[in-house]
């Protein structure tokens, strides 16, 4: 088939690889040069066809003829270009020597254009930028959800613990009890801590009124009325033990400490005879 008839069907009938749009009409074919939808870019209605193709930063010269029209694996011949831009241009003017002068020009322009774009993604790859990452807005509600959730029952599970720890002081459950040894020991711990604190209130602030001895106070004075009975009704042994030692005449240390000895055993033998009379007078009466 010509390639006027082709054109011809693909301009006025459909192609899959037009793009019509209000600036113009466009061709989505990867192996368009210039990606323009006319006669002389179409890589379709052309049989002698050349272009430039990037493959992974790679750049390769396609080549089309007609004389590999009746094989389709090998009808595009692939030609690797340099990474070095004056010697891909020496391999682009050595292989389409004696190719029409506007499609070389065509191809030229083409690798112009894809050289400049590979030095500028080099260039961006060099450079550090903030990775935008997309959150589903789906997942982060479920998150809100799931924590919501979370906070609820650990609500309800100290509600549940303050609970249980109040019927246990009250002895609700009896004397048995079988749970985890490490919380009986918090507890316990808790319950201690509270002790004292009430403790030291106690000693603090409060004012407590105690009840006296009063049966040793009413002994002790009975013990006196003894005493005073004796005193008016016997010789007065009082007086007389403390005349003397009053009028002794002062004398040196060592006297003293002797005196000081001598009169302890009066007092001793004093309150032996008071106990004694006073057994006495309660057998006479």
């Amino acid at each position: 088939m010509s390639d006027d008839v082709i054109w011809h069907c693909i301009r006025h009938n459909h192609c899959s690889f037009m793009a019509k749009i209000t600036t113009g009409i466009f061709c989505r074919n990867p192996y368009n040069v210039t990606g323009i939808c006319n006669r002389s870019s179409c890589p379709l209605a052309n049989s002698r066809y050349a272009t430039i193709r990037d493959h992974e930063g790679v750049f390769y010269l396609y080549m089309k003829t007609a004389e590999r029209a009746h094989m389709p694996n090998k009808l595009w011949e692939r030609v690797k270009l340099p990474r070095n831009y004056e010697k891909a241009m020496d391999v682009i003017n050595k292989h389409l020597e004696f190719w029409p002068k506007l499609l070389v020009h065509k191809i030229k322009q083409r690798l112009t254009k894809m050289t400049q774009y590979r030095i500028r993604m080099r260039k961006l790859q060099l450079k550090v930028r903030e990775k935008v990452m997309t959150v589903p807005r789906k997942k982060t509600q479920r998150d809100l959800r799931r924590m919501d959730k979370a906070e609820i029952a650990a609500q309800l599970e100290k509600n549940i613990e303050s609970e249980l720890k109040e019927r246990l002081t009250k002895g609700v459950y009896g004397d048995i009890y079988n749970f985890d040894l490490k919380n009986f020991e918090k507890v316990l711990d808790m319950q201690e801590g509270d002790v004292v604190v009430e403790e030291e209130d106690e000693e603090e602030g409060v004012v407590e009124y105690v009840e006296g001895d009063d049966m040793e106070e009413m002994g002790d004075m009975e013990d006196m009325e003894d005493f005073e009975g004796l005193s008016d009704g016997g010789t007065d042994e009082d007086d007389l033990l403390d005349e003397p030692v009053g009028n002794k005449p002062k004398g040196s240390g060592s006297d003293l400490k002797r005196n000081v000895g001598k009169r302890s055993r009066k007092v001793l033998t004093e309150v032996e005879q008071d106990e004694e009379a006073n057994i006495r007078q309660r057998t006479r009466m």
